[in-house]
């Protein structure tokens, strides 16, 4: 099988269900609490794990009582921990809360994903150099990031996402770069790109190819998303093309960009074209939101996924 390393992030969720997010200042009553895994990093190799790539993941947790069930998931899935290192103190917390209309607020708490290092993603540098895909995301150091960007060979999908500060060589190593809407207008300031208006993201797109991304992924929630691929060796001679999403029900929208870019990241390591692995992840990305939690409302090889009509 093509193995995709992800390096990365890995969180306990602390989830709860309320019927509204309360404004400043208030109290609302929760429906429920639990204790789920989650973090960008994990959720995107249990996403790829699920949909039958071989994964392997580069991180760290604490060694507190999170730790076990912020790496539930990822054993679950099959994915391969060699690379996953204990450190002291605590693992790393989001503090999500769900409203009755699937919107979520997301508090999170850096913990352990804070030790990943240069040093660490180095130390695994035959495991990255080695894979078909390297997926990054932004809730790690820029160093480490940085540094699995430049030791890969295969791949790159740049998750930009939160956008943090990365040289403008790593950020044109993406191929996709994948952010949402809004994180694309930050990425084109990492880049030196112009402004676009904040409603055209086929601008935006082609945008990030003219100032040397190879390959972009807008998502856009329910309306799907935009790839755009530069269709020569000329900046910003891009190919753009709108993804449609199935419609379907929202009941959570945690951690559904997630499902994307690890569906994404499945599909191109499995030697699917960029627009074709961009459909299959809408549809992914889909199915995830209508179940309650990231990780555990993601489906596997054999789950039908909702169509677009």
């Amino acid at each position: 099988m093509s193995r995709v390393v992800v390096v990365g992030s890995v969180n306990a969720d602390l989830l709860t269900q309320v019927a509204v997010h309360p404004a400043p200042g208030e109290t609302v009553l929760g429906r429920s609490m639990s204790v789920l895994a989650g973090g960008k990093g994990a959720n995107q190799a249990v996403a790829a794990a699920r949909l039958g790539a071989e994964v392997a993941f580069v991180g760290a947790v604490g060694d507190d009582s999170f730790a076990g069930p912020a790496t539930a998931g990822l054993r679950a899935a099959g994915v391969d921990l060699s690379a996953l290192a204990t450190v002291a103190g605590p693992t790393g917390i989001a503090l999500v809360t769900v409203s009755a209309d699937g919107e979520n607020s997301i508090v999170v708490i850096s913990g352990a994903n804070a030790a990943v290092a240069a040093d660490t993603v180095s130390a695994h540098a035959a495991a990255v150099a080695g894979a078909d895909v390297v997926v990054l995301q932004g809730e790690i150091p820029r160093a480490a990031t940085e540094t699995a960007a430049r030791l890969a060979r295969g791949r790159v999908v740049l998750n930009l996402a939160p956008v943090i500060e990365l040289s403008a060589d790593v950020v044109r190593l993406a191929d996709p770069l994948v952010v949402n809407e809004h994180e694309a207008r930050l990425a084109l300031s990492l880049v030196g790109g112009p402004d676009v208006p904040d409603d055209d993201h086929a601008a935006a797109a082609r945008a990030l190819t003219s100032a040397g991304v190879t390959s972009v992924v807008i998502t856009l929630g329910s309306a799907g998303a935009v790839v755009a691929t530069r269709s020569g060796s000329t900046e910003g001679d891009a190919e753009v093309a709108a993804v449609p999403s199935p419609k379907v029900s929202a009941v959570d929208t945690t951690g559904a960009g997630d499902a994307f870019v690890g569906a994404l990241a499945s599909r191109l390591a499995a030697g699917d074209e960029l627009l074709d692995a961009a459909r299959l992840a809408a549809r992914v990305g889909a199915y995830a939101v209508t179940g309650v939690g990231a990780q555990s409302s993601y489906p596997s090889s054999t789950d039908a996924l909702p169509e677009v009509r």
